[in-house]
């Protein structure tokens, strides 16, 4: 499986402050970020998996949720994470 429970770690501990904290927005949107980069790295060599491609659409759009949420909540918090994993809307 490309998503082991290492890598899944290193990207809590990264963005989320530390390995256990799963519940922080920037960690599911940091996530939800890798996940999205893997998909659409899949789409390209099989254009014709829509399961695959109606997963991406589902996923953008939870992580769009996640992105208004912390626009809401706090935007220095959505600026550094835009800002650190290079999405922008």
């Amino acid at each position: 499986m490309y998503l082991t429970k290492e890598v899944k770690a290193e990207i809590f501990q990264k963005h989320g402050g530390e390995a256990v904290n799963t519940g922080s927005a920037e960690g599911q949107i940091a996530l939800f970020t890798y996940r999205i980069n893997h998909l659409t790295e899949h789409l390209k060599k099989n254009r014709k998996d829509f399961n695959t491609e109606r997963s991406l659409v589902k996923l953008v759009g939870k992580r769009r949720s996640l992105l208004d949420y912390l626009i809401k909540k706090d935007i220095t918090r959505y600026r550094a994470i835009i800002k650190e994993l290079g999405i922008r809307k």
